[in-house]
Formats: C-alpha cells, sequence, structure tokens
C-alpha cells in the first residue's frame, strides 16, 4: 500500500469494494491535490528526463526493457499514468519522436508541461483514464507505464486488455508496480516493516474516505498470479518478470520503499510480455 504523509488527505481509512468510476475519481482527486509535493520531494531522484523502473533506482538504460535504442527510434510509443512526463521525456531526449503520455490527473500534466519548457524535451499529453483508453486499435509499438496508473485500478484483466488493444502485433507492454507481496506488510521502510499484517490473498481495496464515505483514495491488490492471469488473459506472452534489488548506493527512502527492507524483501515488480504477431 502507498502511504505519503506529506501528501492529501488523510482521509478515514476503509476496506470495502470500489468500482471503476469511484477509483478514477479518487485517483484524480487526489493526485491534483498531491503533484505538487509529489514533484518537489521526488522530481530529483526521478530527473526532469529520466526512466526509473521503481525506488530501486533500475534505469531502462541499464535494462532496455523496451527493446535495444535503435529499434525504438522509429516507434510509437504510449506511457501510462505517465505524471509530469519523466520517461517519455528521456525517450524523446534518446531521440524517438513518437511518444505520447497520459494520466488522470491534470495537475501531474501541468508539470509536464512546466518541465517540457525547463528540458526543451516536449512530451504530447493528455488526460485520461487508464481503464479507458481513448486511442484507436494497434496505434502503438510499444506501451509502458512505470509505477503509473496499474496499482489503482480494480481490474488488472481490464486494464491490461485496453493496453493489448492499442498495441499493434509483434508489439511490446511493459509495466512496473509494487511488489505484490508488500500487500501483506505495512507501509514502514524500517525494521518495523518486517512484520506481516494482513493476507497476501485479501483483495479488499485500501481506500481512504472523506467525511460523506466517498473515496479520496484507492490502491488495488492483485497477486502476482493475478497479473501472469491478466497478461495471458489479453493475449500476451510474458517475456520477463523483474524483481529489482536494492542497490548498495541508493539511501533514498521513498515512502513504504528504502534500504533497510529493500534489500531484504522485493518492493518491485516489472512485467515484461509481448503481443504475437
Amino acid at each position: 500500500m502507498f502511504e505519503e504523509a506529506d501528501y492529501p488527505g488523510p482521509g478515514r481509512v476503509a476496506r470495502r469494494g470500489v468500482g471503476p468510476g469511484e477509483s478514477a475519481r479518487a485517483g484524480r482527486l487526489w493526485w491534483d491535490e498531491a503533484a505538487d509535493a509529489y514533484q518537489a520531494e521526488n522530481g530529483a531522484f526521478l530527473g526532469d528526463a529520466g526512466f526509473v523502473w521503481g525506488p530501486e533506482g533500475l534505469t531502462e538504460d541499464e535494462v532496455h526493457l523496451l527493446g535495444a535504442p535503435d529499434t525504438l527510434r522509429g516507434a510509437r510509443v504510449l506511457e501510462i499514468g505517465c505524471g509530469a512526463g519523466q520517461c517519455g521525456r528521456w525517450l524523446r531526449s534518446r531521440g524517438v519522436e513518437r511518444v505520447v503520455g497520459f494520466d488522470v490527473s491534470h495537475r501531474q500534466l501541468l508539470h509536464s508541461r512546466r518541465i517540457d519548457a525547463d528540458t526543451g524535451h516536449e512530451l504530447a499529453t493528455v488526460q485520461a483514464d487508464a481503464q479507458y483508453l481513448p486511442f484507436t486499435g494497434a496505434a502503438f509499438d510499444v506501451v509502458f507505464s512505470s509505477f503509473g496508473a496499474l496499482p489503482f485500478v480494480p481490474s488488472a484483466e481490464i486494464a491490461l486488455a485496453e493496453a493489448t488493444r492499442v498495441l499493434r502485433p509483434g508489439g511490446r507492454l511493459a509495466f512496473s508496480v509494487t511488489h505484490p507481496v508488500r500487500w501483506a506488510f505495512p507501509d514502514d521502510p524500517t525494521e518495523h516493516g518486517f512484520t506481516l499484517t494482513q493476507s497476501y490473498f485479501d483483495r479488499t481495496p485500501y481506500l481512504e474516505e472523506d467525511r460523506s464515505g466517498r473515496a479520496v483514495y484507492v490502491e488495488h491488490h492483485h497477486t502476482v498470479g493475478d497479473w501472469v492471469r491478466a497478461v495471458a488473459g489479453a493475449g500476451l506472452v510474458l517475456a520477463d518478470l523483474v524483481e529489482p534489488e536494492w542497490p548498495e548506493h541508493n539511501d533514498h527512502v521513498w515512502g513504504g520503499w528504502g534500504p533497510v527492507r529493500g534489500r531484504m524483501l522485493p518492493g518491485t515488480a516489472v512485467f515484461v510480455a509481448d503481443k504475437p504477431g
């Protein structure tokens, strides 16, 4: 589960079912309020034009999960849940001309525009919901998400089916999410975060509610098996599952992620899948 004490909320914590509409609304409102603090706190780690797959700091430049750099330059690329567009802008800075990012949060996209002006690498963006993509079928060669919208959608199957729909045959989907095993542990990056507090198999969403009972923050849990079945159900072939180890040089603490726990328990899972051609 995600926890940032400096960000908006905190609402009343609850555990109940949450549908796609309420999840999208909560995500939009929360991230519109959180964007300024989030970018101020994590912008340096992310980089204005940087591509990290998660808090461990694993970079696309190291692993090439989207494909070899020379093959990407002519590709049509879509980022799901782009935030301020750091990853897409990194691709633009590497000569990939046709990159589009989308996010449910208007405020995050305003930060993307600000960074465009600062760096000179403009990223095309649109405000959209990962559950209902406003793109035609087979429009992109590569679709990816680095801790974007996918942890916040109730149905992994629907989200991956949509991502696959806009992916051309022979294309690649890669996405990183909180490692599902973390659901069973508290959001505490210290040694206190090693204590199991709930069942890994409990898929009841975590949410925070306002005084009227409406969700203002929602996070959904999908097990490793759920994600694998969603990949297969979308007609994709799983090519890799990357679980980055915490490097010695990284002392950055990010919510429940940090070096103490990160060197003992996985914090990020990166799924890489191909659409048969």
